[in-house]
């Protein structure tokens, strides 16, 4: 069997952490935009127009992977006492910076012009299959502490543990 994902005291922070809300806003709003700009991006190197908005949608989703980084590490620390690669976090984290990586390689392309604009393309692509692949482990994780929390909460005595109750 393996280790709840939270302790309690970090369900706590966790649920009186102000970033975990912001997260929340966030992260849907960062997928929405990855559409919208993957949809750009992939008409662009099809039919060859609108490289414009393909490449201001990327600056927008990568603008938006950066302020949910920061956040995610300010939420990180409230909740486990440290920036990055918290234990439960770690694996999440470690792909978290493929993807900034790959982003910032996008954005030094562009602006060094040493790279094509196809070219270019190509690397935000990189950055959208990581990105999916890491918004994939943060979903999970998500199912993981809602599971726990109900078994938590249905355990004898979880209000007393938590907090919770009358």
């Amino acid at each position: 069997m393996r280790a709840p994902l939270y302790t309690a005291a970090e369900r706590v922070r966790r649920d009186s952490s102000p970033w975990t809300r912001i997260q929340g806003i966030l992260a849907p709003i960062q997928f929405a935009v990855f559409l919208v700009s993957l949809f750009l991006v992939l008409r662009y190197l099809l039919t060859g127009h609108f490289q414009a908005a393909a490449t201001v949608s990327i600056l927008c989703k990568t603008l938006l992977l950066y302020t949910i980084m920061i956040t995610g590490a300010l939420w990180e620390r409230d909740v486990f006492g440290r920036y990055l690669f918290a234990r439960a976090f770690f694996w999440e984290d470690a792909v978290s910076m493929v993807v900034i990586g790959l982003h910032s390689a996008y954005l030094l392309a562009l602006w060094t012009s040493i790279l094509t604009a196809r070219q270019q393309m190509f690397i935000a692509l990189a950055g959208y299959a990581t990105y999916v692949i890491n918004a994939t482990q943060f979903l999970l994780k998500l199912r993981t502490a809602r599971h726990d929390s109900v078994a938590a909460f249905s355990q004898p005595g979880a209000a007393m543990v938590t907090g919770a109750g009358p």
